[in-house]
């Protein structure tokens, strides 16, 4: 029945040529820090916490949009960098934005570019006014700055655009930081002035500012001076480990305007995620669960498995028993080896379904710990599944 529902909302002559409501943003409660909450845009409402698959390219790699849908994903996130490059943005607009040439029904997101541009190194030069870069592709030469940035998400038709920053590197001295932080607050002006309101769509701030209390507050400040319809994380999860990423989060949310989404970006592991819900985190996003399908590493309530271990070779449990997605209902951890061995496709296709399937199970999991104020308690339990391990069914 699910498969069926899905295939008629994915249908060609189902797609919402109509904006469903307003953007807005209403918590339904909370448990300590964590928050229950749905967004509202024009193309569906968002249930929160949430994690948003990356298609970079617009694609999902190894999915079908429907197949996406089905793991219970109501937004996906797609990257300004990649689709300048290829096919570029004023073809996509003649598709008529990314969800319809891709065929997604449901809201997107679309980073900046700022952090693939950062990636670049010395391909790429940063002056007040934006980034000159060469493509990782054919080495051609290209420019970004905020209005620029903000005109292509427009055009790939972004449910939710982000401001255009810098993504500070780390490690960086306080005045590196410093400087970083106030040219991407600049920046997000200049984004929000270019940005074209439109109903049910929204634009999203980015906090910078690395691991530094005084400048992540400072940060805020601005942005919340410029008023955006939610407001991001940036500059974690690059390097300085989750210790120091969960008290960067400690100082920074509780800062954050209450009424508007927090979106931490590129954003983690599951531990990562359970914590950053527990500081008042809403939205995330990260390429983990996919990029690991592809290599064989799969999730599980107790930790990661490698399928590619000679051990799962006759094993005729499912990846993971309590998961109810294709690749634990239908075949065996022994099938999935063999696939990988076999360097078939369908190995990497159904891994990645799992993981997917895993990671909205783990928000849907959070969402009702917090309606039912047990938060906590599921924190716990969490820690002690992840502690044990794979082994064999107790």
């Amino acid at each position: 029945m699910k498969t069926r529902q899905t295939d008629r909302l994915f249908a060609k002559s189902a797609f919402p040529t109509e904006p469903e409501s307003e953007f807005g943003f209403t918590v339904k409660t909370t448990d300590g820090m964590a928050r229950r909450g749905e967004v509202q845009t024009a193309w569906g409402t968002i249930q929160t916490p949430v994690f948003m698959p990356v298609g970079t390219a617009a694609t999902v790699k190894g999915m079908m949009p429907q197949s996406v849908a089905e793991t219970g994903a109501e937004i996906i996130l797609s990257n300004t960098y990649h689709l300048m490059l290829r096919p570029g943005p004023d073809r996509v607009a003649k598709l008529g934005g990314v969800r319809k040439m891709m065929g997604w029904h449901k809201p997107l997101l679309t980073d900046s570019g700022g952090f693939q541009v950062m990636s670049l190194g010395p391909l790429r030069k940063i002056d007040e006014e934006g980034v000159t870069f060469k493509s990782h592709l054919d080495g051609s030469a290209h420019r970004l700055t905020p209005e620029i940035s903000t005109d292509i998400q427009h055009k790939l038709d972004a449910t939710i655009t982000m401001a255009f920053d810098e993504c500070t590197p780390f490690p960086a001295t306080e005045a590196v930081a410093a400087d970083s932080m106030r040219l991407s607050m600049r920046w997000a002006k200049r984004s929000r002035e270019a940005f074209v309101q439109r109903k049910g769509y929204g634009q999203f701030g980015i906090v910078q500012g690395s691991v530094y209390r005084d400048l992540r507050t400072e940060s805020v400040e601005k942005l919340n001076e410029i008023d955006f319809e939610g407001y991001a994380i940036g500059g974690l999860a690059v390097g300085e480990g989750q210790e120091a990423m969960f008290d960067t989060l400690d100082f920074t949310t509780p800062l954050m305007k209450a009424d508007k989404p927090r979106y931490l970006m590129g954003v983690g592991k599951p531990s990562d995620l359970v914590g950053a819900v527990a500081r008042g985190v809403d939205m995330f996003d990260c390429v983990m669960p996919t990029r690991s399908g592809r290599t064989g590493q799969g999730f599980t309530r107790r930790g990661t498995i490698n399928i590619k271990n000679a051990r799962h070779a006759e094993d005729s449990r499912p990846i993971d028993e309590a998961c109810g997605c294709p690749a634990c209902t239908h075949y065996s951890r022994g099938y999935l080896h063999h696939l990988f061995k076999a360097d078939e496709v369908q190995g990497l296709m159904l891994l990645t379904w799992h993981n997917l399937h895993y990671y909205q199970d783990l928000m849907a999991a959070m969402r009702e710990a917090i309606e039912e104020g047990r938060f906590a308690a599921f924190q716990t339990d969490f820690a002690k599944w992840q502690a044990m391990g794979d082994i064999e069914p107790l």
